[in-house]
């Protein structure tokens, strides 16, 4: 009897591609590191346009800089910039100014946007139209709104004093631009109107990420819609309500255009904010280090803002 031998065919030779830099990507060892690659230009971009020149700024804050010394290098470190700062009642002014445009204009920017989100959330016939003019004003760019509004509330010829005339509810042309009271008021009025709807775009958003069964349980417990708004709706709002919080925060912080365009910081400074102070200290009176410590300040203060309010909301209740 005759012994046959099978022989089995050779197994083929796998050859495991190191990938770059030599690391395996295919690896389960090296599965992050993938996401790392692929990040790492943005980061350097970043790093590039946003953290250099803040740490450029943050060192020539410590230096006495005009900007026509600005290239024969710096001198020895100092804190002039900031005793002076600190002692200035123009700034005080500013910081006092800054806070309450903050208060106001992102507590009357959440309450619409609340009240604008909870209305197109609702079916109705035009719907979708309604969203397109609620996010029509974010839309617009800012300068030309601001042009636009410089326009509507002019003294003469703007369309808000005519109307007001028209309604009764004037006696006679508003200068909206010439006392810090009414001033204030035209400013408030433009950031509003254009900051509003991104408030209500994330409030949407939020909204229709809630589980509609709360709200079936809340009616057979016998909720009203009181009750379910401030039960329901706030607690699950509460993560975005932060992110945007902060990010109107933000915003008022930084925002320049709206300002310089309707007022220019005036009158008497009844709308000259941080950001307004840091832009006239620069570029009007060319004292780059003594600019720079404002943009520190209003740097540290933002971040201390905006992680308060991203602490007290970064979880939902439910």
């Amino acid at each position: 009897m005759s012994e046959f031998s099978q022989s089995r065919p050779a197994a083929p030779i796998v050859r495991r591609s190191h990938g770059l830099f030599g690391i395996d990507l295919a690896s389960p060892r090296h599965a992050n590191k993938l996401g790392y690659l692929l990040l790492a230009p943005a980061a350097l971009l970043i790093l590039a346009i946003l953290v250099y020149p803040m740490l450029l700024a943050i060192d020539l804050s410590f230096h006495d800089v005009k900007f026509a010394t600005l290239s024969f290098g710096a001198d020895d470190y100092t804190l002039k910039n900031y005793q002076r700062l600190f002692s200035s009642p123009e700034f005080w002014n500013a910081i006092r100014t800054t806070c309450m445009l903050l208060l106001v204009v992102t507590s009357i920017s959440l309450c619409v946007g609340m009240g604008t989100a909870l209305l197109v959330n609702q079916q109705f016939r035009g719907r979708s139209f309604a969203r397109m003019l609620i996010a029509l004003p974010w839309a617009v760019p800012e300068v030309v709104a601001v042009v636009t509004w410089v326009w509507i509330l002019d003294a003469s010829f703007g369309v808000l004093n005519w109307l007001l005339l028209k309604a009764g509810l004037i006696g006679g042309q508003v200068s909206w631009f010439s006392s810090p009271g009414s001033a204030f008021s035209a400013v408030t009025m433009v950031m509003v109107w254009k900051g509003y709807p991104f408030i209500s775009i994330m409030i949407l958003a939020g909204l229709q990420s809630i589980p509609e069964e709360f709200y079936q349980a809340a009616k057979v417990d016998g909720a009203n819609v009181f009750q379910r708004f401030i039960w329901i709706t706030v607690p699950c709002l509460a993560p975005v309500l932060g992110v945007t919080l902060v990010l109107t925060v933000l915003w008022v912080f930084r925002d320049f255009s709206i300002i310089y365009v309707l007022t220019g910081g005036g009158p008497v400074g009844a709308t000259e904010t941080l950001a307004i102070m840091t832009y006239e200290e620069a570029f009007s009176f060319f004292r780059m280090g003594y600019a720079s410590s404002i943009g520190v300040v209003t740097l540290l203060i933002c971040a201390v803002i905006s992680a308060f309010l991203v602490k007290k909301t970064s979880h939902a209740i439910y």
